[in-house]
């Protein structure tokens, strides 16, 4: 089969996100500037913003250099006795603040994100809500964050276990959840009583500086939310060589991931690293398969598939093989390639020049090892970080797809005869972040979710991430886990505290 749809002219987009960004109320959000120990830095230099659509400059932002980290490390360190001493009530208070103001200003920061991200509008909405959500959930864990009384083995002692703030924490964020992946590290080092300096992704920095607009307005003090944009390299080294940052916290590829923990080694650093993902999906022949297609549909094309969850690689049992590849590419057909702020639109462009070139390298190796591909056609003008929803069949395992990450619109369909094959086959990669099953077997789903090597399975379902769920992975997927009580701890240090004789 061969898939048909074709999108209009790119030329009709160009401008689309400089006139959106035109009617925000908000002008503040597109000044630029970083927040540095409580002022708004101009900086001398600036770092131009992209659509990625169009590859028109919507913005440009102030570029910090190390001298400005500097400064804000100072500040945090200075801010941090008193952000901890307030009570947990009052810190869970500004944190409610933060997260209304998010939502009282959803269409602005959509706008924002689509713009400078691509994804469609609807989605950068939900990441608001998302984002939010966060806010919320720590807020009210921050006030539940509770210690231990230990049994006595020593006659007349008292056994305590105290959960403590670290101190200075540091966050360095990805361009493809621009808005949620701050919320969620910054909500967490918030609630817990630690200052946080945000480095967000030079790709996506209008959403991160908005952020600290309105961080500013919910009341926090001066120093205890800091963002600044600029190079990633110089920007990082303070943060992992200064003693004073005490936690950091990365989201991104295993690659830089391993160079911020080998940094972060020299001071001994409390590191979380929530990195690449290469998801299995698997599908027995046991299951309705209009339900297996609506979840494969939505674990890989959300985020024009630039997210870390994405099904990279789906095994399909060989009796609904040829059946679902049928399915998917007729559903995949009904998806609408373009700008992201164009209402009908479900794939926009890729955030990075680079992601799309990876697709493109995936997709020519498929098919000169033999896989079949079905392409959503497109008009080649619709520019050069445009990937069609591409669905390649008959994968084999020597393949680029199946070995590495994809982060794009590319599917990759694979079959498989038994479980105990297909198991073997999901596990044989470093990356376990997260995984799927879809099976009506009770008894296989109860096996699978124990085989699988991965943080986070979805059984049955596309959808399981949120505020109360741990979210991190196994193997070369990260350290760590970010959300629930678990990414409450990671901004905090045990204390045991022995008390022998008191006296009267």
């Amino acid at each position: 089969m061969t898939l048909q749809r074709t999108r209009g002219n790119n030329a009709l987009s160009v401008g689309l996100a400089t006139q959106y960004l035109k009617d925000l109320r908000r002008r503040d959000f597109l000044a630029g500037e970083s927040l540095v120990d409580g002022e708004w830095t101009a900086g001398g230099e600036r770092d131009s913003v992209i659509d990625p659509a169009t590859g028109e400059e919507i913005a440009d932002v102030a570029r910090c250099s190390a001298v400005e980290m500097e400064v804000a490390i100072t500040a945090a360190e200075r801010s941090f006795p008193a952000w901890r001493g307030l009570l947990p009530v009052r810190r869970a208070a500004i944190l409610r603040s933060w997260a209304s103001l998010l939502l009282e200003h959803k269409e602005e920061l959509a706008v924002l994100v689509t713009s400078e991200q691509g994804k469609p509008l609807a989605e950068a909405r939900q990441e608001i809500a998302y984002g939010a959500s966060f806010l919320d959930w720590f807020a009210a864990e921050g006030e539940r964050a509770y210690g231990e009384t230990i049994p006595s083995h020593k006659v007349g002692s008292q056994l305590q276990v105290r959960m403590q703030p670290i101190g200075v924490a540091a966050a360095i964020t990805p361009w493809n959840f621009p808005i949620a992946m701050i919320t969620r590290k910054a909500g967490a080092a918030l609630a817990a009583g630690c200052p946080i300096i945000v480095k967000p992704a030079p790709e996506t920095p209008l959403s991160a500086l908005a952020l600290a607009r309105l961080a500013e307005q919910a009341g926090f003090p001066q120093g205890v939310f800091q963002v600044l944009v600029g190079s990633p390299i110089e920007l990082s080294r303070p943060m992992l060589s200064d003693t004073r940052v005490r936690a950091l916290s990365f989201t991104g590829s295993t690659e830089v991931g391993r160079l911020l923990l080998s940094g972060a080694a020299e001071s001994v650093k409390k590191v979380s690293l929530e990195l690449g993902g290469h998801a299995p999906f698997l599908v027995f022949d046991d299951v309705d398969l209009e339900k297996a297609v609506r979840g494969a549909m939505a674990a890989k094309f959300a985020t024009s598939g630039q997210d870390c969850l994405a099904a990279n690689r789906i095994y399909v049992q060989r009796g609904i093989y040829g059946a679902f590849v049928e399915a998917f590419g007729g559903a995949m057909e009904q998806l609408r390639v373009g700008h992201g702020l164009e209402p009908a639109t479900d794939i926009g462009p890729m955030t990075k020049l680079s992601v799309a070139s990876k697709c493109r390298s995936q997709i020519d190796d498929a098919t000169k090892k033999g896989a079949r591909v079905l392409s959503v056609k497109q008009a080649a003008t619709l520019g050069p970080n445009f990937v069609p929803p591409t669905l390649l069949s008959d994968v084999t395992e020597d393949m680029l797809i199946v070995r590495e990450e994809t982060f794009g619109p590319v599917a990759a369909v694979l079959p498989f005869d038994s479980e105990e094959e297909v198991v073997a086959r999901a596990n044989a990669n470093e990356k376990g972040l997260a995984g799927y099953v879809y099976t009506d077997s009770l008894r296989r789903a109860l096996r699978l979710s124990e085989q699988i090597e991965c943080g986070m399975l979805g059984v049955n379902t596309a959808s399981f991430t949120g505020p109360p769920i741990p979210f991190g992975g196994w193997k070369q997927s990260g350290l760590g886990r970010e959300g629930s009580r678990h990414g409450l701890a990671e901004y905090m240090e045990l204390k045991y505290v022995c008390f022998g004789d008191l006296g009267a």
